[in-house]
C-alpha cells in the first residue's frame, strides 16, 4: 500500500504532458465519478520501485535467512548425531527443571532427586524410603543406607526446592515451605541458569562439529561456508525451542501462568 501511495503522489506532481488519461468517451474523462485509466510514463515507475526497494532492503539489513536443507550438508555432517545430541540437551532441561524447579516440595518431586554418593549419582527412592507424614512434612527414611546421609542433606539443601531437612537418627524430617515471591524469583534466577547451561551445551554441538570438519579437510571453502550456515540455523532453532520451555517454565514459577 506504501509503494502505490507515492506512485500516486509523484504522479500527481507531473505535468499534463507527463500523464496520459485513457476514455472510451469524452464524457468519462470531464465527469467527476469517472475512472480513467493513469498512465505514467515508465522511467518514473522504475524510480519508485528501486526506492522503494533499497528502502525494503535497508529495513531487512541482517536478517537474511536460510533456510535449513539437510541434504546440502549430510555428506559432511551426521545430522541425525548433531540433531539427538542437541534434542539431549533440551530433554535434559525440562528433566532438570522438574527435578530442580518444583514451587512446592512433593513426595513425587524428592523422588527424582540426584544425589552423589560414593562416586555415583542416584536418585533419592534409591537410597531412602519417602513419607508425606502429614500436609506440612515429609519423612525420608535413611535406615537402609545411613552412611549416604550426608550425600542426601547436601543434595536436597542444593535442590533449588527451598529445603530446610532435619536430622533425627537416621530419620530426615522436611518441612515443606510455603511458596514466597522470593522464593519464586530465586527459582526463576536458577531456570535462567541452566537454560544458559543447556542452551551452550547446544552450541557446543554445533562448534564442535564445524571445529571436526575442519580438520577432515573433506570439504571445499564455498562448501564449509554452506555447512557452518546450515548448522548453524539447525542450531538456532533448537535454541528457540529451548528459549520456549524457559519463557513457560519462568512464567510458571512467577505465577504469570496461575
Amino acid at each position: 500500500m506504501l509503494k502505490i501511495n507515492r506512485i500516486v503522489v509523484i504522479a500527481a506532481r507531473f505535468t499534463q504532458q507527463g500523464i496520459r488519461l485513457s476514455c472510451k468517451t469524452s464524457q468519462e474523462c470531464t465527469s467527476p465519478f469517472s475512472n480513467p485509466k493513469l498512465i505514467i510514463p515508465k522511467v518514473n515507475l522504475l524510480i519508485v520501485r528501486e526506492y522503494a526497494k533499497g528502502k525494503d532492503k535497508k529495513k531487512d539489513k541482517g536478517k537474511t535467512q536460510v533456510k535449513f536443507n539437510e541434504s546440502e550438508i549430510a555428506e559432511f555432517v551426521n545430522v541425525d548425531s548433531v540433531k539427538n545430541q542437541m534434542q539431549k540437551a533440551i530433554d535434559d532441561l525440562k528433566n532438570d527443571f522438574v527435578k530442580q524447579l518444583s514451587l512446592r516440595s512433593s513426595a513425587g518431586a524428592i523422588d527424582s532427586l540426584k544425589v552423589t554418593f560414593d562416586g555415583k549419582d542416584y536418585t533419592l527412592q534409591e537410597l531412602a524410603q519417602i513419607i508425606r507424614k502429614n500436609p506440612k512434612t515429609l519423612v525420608v527414611n535413611m535406615h537402609v543406607f545411613p552412611q549416604a546421609i550426608p550425600a542426601v542433606l547436601t543434595a536436597l539443601k542444593n535442590s533449588g526446592m527451598n529445603l530446610n531437612p532435619q536430622q533425627d537418627g537416621t530419620t530426615l524430617y522436611i518441612p515443606i515451605p510455603k511458596v514466597t515471591r522470593e522464593h519464586r524469583e530465586t527459582l526463576a534466577k536458577n531456570a535462567k541458569s541452566l537454560f544458559v547451561k543447556y542452551r551452550d551445551a547446544i552450541k557446543d554441538v554445533k562448534n564442535k562439529e564445524i571445529k571436526s570438519l575442519k580438520k577432515k579437510k573433506t570439504a571445499s571453502e564455498d562448501q564449509l561456508k554452506v555447512v557452518e550456515q546450515q548448522v548453524a540455523t539447525l542450531t538456532d532453532s533448537y535454541i528457540l525451542e529451548a528459549e520456549k520451555v524457559y519463557n513457560s517454565k519462568t512464567g510458571e514459577l512467577l505465577g504469570e501462568k496461575e
